[in-house]
């Protein structure tokens, strides 16, 4: 017996990355996963090499009317819903626009948020009505950055931030009206991912160099890779957390845990 064996779950920005670890694992635990995504041709590549529990479908978490559409097919399919992972999101890095403060553009700001903060708002409504009447759990990606400040991505932490505290309104409303639906956070740090790519340059050397550097801050030395995440994603997602709502989970090898300075041993 899997630690999700009977569970339906969907998992948003699916495709690639912590996403597809998330979906591979919790296949892996017994559950039928629906692995949504925009990028198609990768989700359906992915729900294939997974067999018959998973199941591919185009989803725009920005767009209601495409979540209504998925919510209406899992009703159908399962007349409920037991697990939602809301990890499809944006840096905005990749548009070659500037993302400061001071240079970021009203477009690129609201293009962010519309896919990071508004994807979850919709992705918790929808998992609220199809998890009430036998309970569930909803996680949800955030980030390291939604707890510090991040210069050259101000709309991403923005909305990182904005998502943690989401996470608390819902698992307190949840939790006022009796629902049994629980919700919490997890807060990926430095995780190597295609997210990554416009940071790392070009050449092979370029990367290992800023991979090395990035290393070099992170408490132990090394940047996390997505199954990091997707085994804290399968405790909250599974019974093993019953009392955990509301709550956040760094994953981020060390880095919130503050300054590694130590002092030196004198000679």
């Amino acid at each position: 017996m899997g630690r999700l064996q009977g569970k339906i779950a969907l998992v948003t920005g699916a495709a690639q990355g912590i996403g597809a670890e998330i979906a591979r694992l919790m296949v892996q635990e017994g559950a039928t996963v629906w692995v949504t995504d925009v990028q198609d041709k990768l989700g359906q590549e992915l729900a294939k090499s997974l067999g018959p529990s998973a199941r591919y479908v185009h989803l725009a978490v920005e767009d209601e009317v495409q979540w209504q559409a998925i919510a209406q097919k899992i009703q159908q399919n399962h007349h409920r819903l037991d697990i939602l992972v809301n990890n499809a999101g944006v840096i905005g890095l990749s548009d070659n626009e500037k993302h400061d403060p001071e240079y970021a553009s009203l477009s690129g700001w609201r293009h962010v948020h519309t896919i990071n903060l508004d994807g979850v708002f919709l992705g918790c409504k929808t998992a609220i009505g199809l998890m009430k009447k036998q309970g569930g759990s909803i996680v949800n990606i955030s980030s390291r950055s939604g707890m510090v400040g991040v210069p050259g991505a101000c709309a991403y932490a923005s909305s990182k931030a904005a998502v943690r505290n989401h996470t608390k309104s819902v698992a307190l409303y949840c939790a006022q009206n009796g629902y049994n639906i629980r919700c919490n956070a997890v807060m990926p740090g430095a995780i190597l991912t295609p997210l990554w790519a416009p940071m790392l340059g070009e050449t092979p050397e370029q990367q290992e160099a800023v991979l090395n550097h990035i290393a070099a801050d992170i408490p132990l030395k090394r940047m996390g890779q997505p199954i990091d995440v997707a085994y804290a994603v399968v405790y909250l997602a599974s019974e093993e957390s019953g009392y955990v709502t509301g709550a956040e989970l760094n994953i981020d090898g060390g880095i919130l845990a503050g300054s590694t300075a130590a002092p030196q041993k004198s000679e």
